[in-house]
């Protein structure tokens, strides 16, 4: 695995934040840091290098996908980030959205049922000198030996939002979940208020390759 980063990426990079800007919901600076020092073409295939910096979603391998910027920048916007949060993530993914979280300062914890994904992951947090834990294994278990955690974000669409994931968030803290079954989710930010009570609010429709089931391959 080979990292450039070329002038032309840099500059398509500070076309996408400027785009980023634009929506009125992303106000955290360093979100928009982030994006300039992640290249996302890092963690796509050679094949979308040309479209790495638009506003899509690509195919990352294991029928997974690298979700749209701008849902990326949202989901992080809604967990409000400060630096030492221990965030848990489900569905590492390329890992785009963990390096994004790493950068802001956090510290986190994030699970991958692929494989695949899971292994070259490794190579890329290497090449940033980031150190989350990652672990191979099943989201809906969530990383119960390291909870609570102050933030939780998932990155795939749950059929319904997991109580082993509310168990492993601290009271006070946010989880950004997308809830739904089929082709669209709603995307909800939960606040756990106490040990059994939870302030939830949605913030519309998008779309998430599915929560896979309940065993890792």
């Amino acid at each position: 695995m080979q990292f450039q980063d070329t002038f032309k990426h840099k500059g398509m990079r500070r076309q996408l934040i400027d785009e980023l800007k634009k929506d009125e919901r992303i106000t955290n600076s360093a979100i928009f840091d982030a994006f300039y020092e992640i290249p996302r073409h890092f963690f796509l295939d050679r094949a979308f290098l040309e479209q790495a910096y638009s506003n899509k979603a690509f195919q990352i391998g294991a029928g997974q996908t690298i979700s749209h910027p701008i849902t990326v920048a949202f989901q992080s916007q809604m967990l409000e980030i400060k630096r030492g949060d221990r965030v848990l993530e489900i569905g590492t993914g390329s890992g785009f959205q963990t390096c994004i979280l790493c950068q802001m300062g956090a510290k986190v914890y994030s699970i991958e049922r692929q494989k695949e994904l899971f292994l070259k992951v490794k190579k890329i947090m290497d090449h940033f000198r980031f150190n989350p834990k990652l672990q191979f294994g099943d989201g809906y278990k969530g990383m119960p030996i390291d909870a609570p955690f102050d933030k939780i974000i998932v990155t795939c669409g749950a059929p319904e939002v997991p109580q082993t994931l509310i168990d492993q968030l601290k009271v006070g803290g946010i989880m950004i979940i997308p809830v739904g079954e089929g082709g669209e989710q709603i995307m909800k930010r939960i606040i756990k208020k106490t040990e059994t009570e939870l302030d939830v609010q949605e913030f519309g429709t998008f779309k998430f390759v599915p929560m896979l089931e309940r065993t890792a391959k």
